[in-house]
């Protein structure tokens, strides 16, 4: 390892502890404190819900301050419309998992050697200390492990030859797609090919997710749930228990935090990466469109530029002068220009499967091979800028690999490295046309009407609205069509809206108990009595309950309730 490349790991491991640090409070609620005076009101709403459908939310990684306020609000939610929850924690049983990051160690060897035992502890406490004044039951991964699961599991992880673990399968379980998510997640990368210590960290990876198997599958035979719900629905140990629920026929619901502040996406039986591609065009296409729903749609994009109504957002102050760009980058818009979007490495190797391409990597190098030979067009590649400013920044970063494929870039090829303070929309409006392979800015740039082609699996694909390309061959026939020449019509632009106002308006379920806050996570949970929390209070709590109680869809009516 190279001093300039240790020095950047140094400072990651700091940015990493600094942003779990910043935040001076707890952002998980008091709920000792909040119920010491309705105490009464609490343990009879408790006693009304016992019996009633038994919701799992099956937490795990109780420490981890972005998920454990929302699902311990759930919890309370859910219990007050009449369901028996139930919380599942790790208590320091498994020896790898999604809190463990490559910063938090001093070198990937120390996790090989000790796993997450470092964090372990304070992670439990943290959900003990959460979930425990609310008097609901705990189940603990501990007590559903027994001694011959956590041999038997520990035994295949370190004796299956390490080739064979991605594609492993137990009990019909994905334990090794997910054990390799975890690694890569872990690195920060999007392959483990150079990393030395990745076997064994591999290793641990799959034992977790053993485990997690074994533990969520005891406990399913034990109760009946009408629905489990977590985070994300991804990693160990979360994809691990989507996988043993779909196995058993047992309700999924999965949730992250959305883009807009104050706004949580919810889906059904799958990670939302996934199911918003899958989504029926029936949802949204037949909305009853207005000049309001457009005003709002297009003055929220605009907003985007800037993250103002975000709490997900890369540049605080982006540089927008067409000038400035140019100036920086040399590029001369009077030509035909495509812009190229791309995602984060292992970010996309993990969340969206292949398509046209294996991986983004290599539909990055199709596609600057392919402008080599088009000296009429030039390509804009904006590289993105959660590289170095996303919660966990990337190892593998793009400008470096594209430097290793082609160490002089054709002199059609221009790039916006991650740093940059370019605004991403102001170069991309300068284009013909667009070419993205996962990213949600086709969302945007569609709305906008700019023409996009979609390599990779996008949640805008299969929406009308982008040129889609389902092989290598198919993507190179849409390249040497461009440039388009022109925006996309009116009627496409408004559908485009349409997709646009349903994604980030009815998708997006605003939660106006969560308020924005300092540090990390960016929120915390505001409320002063039960009533405040009750069927009919917070209208998004009630579109999520319901949707876990019931499994109606997880769709905020804003056209009727108004867009916060």
């Amino acid at each position: 390892m190279n001093s300039k490349t240790g020095l950047t790991q140094k400072l990651l491991r700091t940015a990493r502890k600094l942003k779990r640090d910043l935040l001076p409070v707890d952002p998980s609620p008091d709920w000792a404190s909040l119920l010491k005076d309705q105490t009464a009101r609490w343990d009879q709403a408790r006693a009304a819900a016992r019996g009633g459908p038994k919701i799992l939310i099956a937490t795990s990684t109780g420490g981890h301050k972005g998920v454990t306020p929302i699902e311990s609000l759930l919890a309370v939610a859910l219990t007050l419309r009449g369901a028996e929850v139930h919380i599942l924690l790790c208590d320091e049983a498994l020896p790898a998992c999604m809190q463990a990051m490559y910063a938090d160690f001093s070198s990937a060897a120390e996790f090989a050697e000790h796993g997450s035992e470092p964090l372990c502890r304070s992670c439990y406490r943290h959900g003990v200390a959460t979930y425990t004044p609310l008097g609901l039951p705990i189940y603990r991964y501990s007590q559903l492990l027994s001694a011959d699961e956590i041999v038997q599991a520990d035994a295949v992880a370190r004796e299956l030859p390490a080739a064979a673990i991605p594609a492993y399968r137990a009990h019909g379980l994905a334990v090794g797609e997910h054990a390799l998510a975890g690694a890569l997640r872990f690195f920060a990368m999007g392959t483990l090919e150079h990393e030395p210590e990745s076997e064994p960290v591999l290793r641990r990876y799959l034992a977790a997710a053993l485990r997690t198997a074994a533990a969520v599958d005891g406990l399913l035979r034990r109760e009946e749930y009408a629905a489990v719900c977590f985070h994300h629905g991804i990693y160990v140990p979360q994809g691990v228990i989507g996988e043993v629920c779909r196995q058993r026929g047992v309700r999924v619901v999965n949730w992250s935090a959305a883009y807009r502040k104050q706004c949580f996406i919810f889906s059904h039986n799958d990670t939302y990466h996934h199911t918003l591609m899958d989504e029926p065009t029936s949802t949204w296409e037949e909305l009853p469109w207005s000049e309001k729903m457009e005003a709002d749609v297009l003055d929220y994009l605009r907003s985007r530029w800037h993250g103002s109504r975000d709490w997900i957002y890369f540049h605080e102050k982006p540089r927008e002068e067409l000038d400035q760009i140019v100036r920086e980058l040399g590029i001369d818009f009077s030509k035909p220009t495509i812009g190229l979007l791309t995602n984060v490495v292992w970010d996309a190797q993990l969340h969206y499967p292949a398509n046209a391409f294996p991986n983004m990597l290599e539909w990055i190098r199709a596609t600057i091979t392919a402008f080599a030979d088009r000296p009429d067009l030039q390509l804009l590649i904006r590289v993105h800028p959660a590289e170095v400013r996303g919660a966990i920044p990337s190892r593998q970063p793009v400008v470096s690999e594209i430097r290793q494929m082609f160490p002089v870039l054709p002199p059609n090829v221009f790039v916006i490295p991650p740093e940059s303070q370019i605004s991403t929309y102001a170069a991309m409006l300068q284009c013909d046309s667009v070419i993205i392979y996962g990213t949600k800015t086709g969302v945007e740039l569609t709305s906008l009407g700019v023409p996009v082609i979609v390599a990779g699996e996008a949640w805008i694909r299969n929406k009308g609205l982008t040129r889609d390309a389902s092989s290598a061959a198919e993507y190179a026939e849409m390249l040497a069509t461009l440039p388009v020449g022109r925006r996309m019509d009116a009627a496409t632009t408004t559908r485009a809206r349409k997709y646009a106002y349903h994604f980030f308006f009815r998708r997006m379920i605003h939660v106006a108990c969560v308020l924005p806050g300092p540090g990390w996570p960016p929120y915390t949970i505001q409320f002063e009595r039960l009533d405040d929390v009750m069927p009919g209070a917070v209208p998004g709590l009630d579109v999520i309950c319901d949707g876990i109680l019931t499994g109606s869809p997880f769709v905020y009516p804003a056209e009727r309730l108004g867009v916060a």
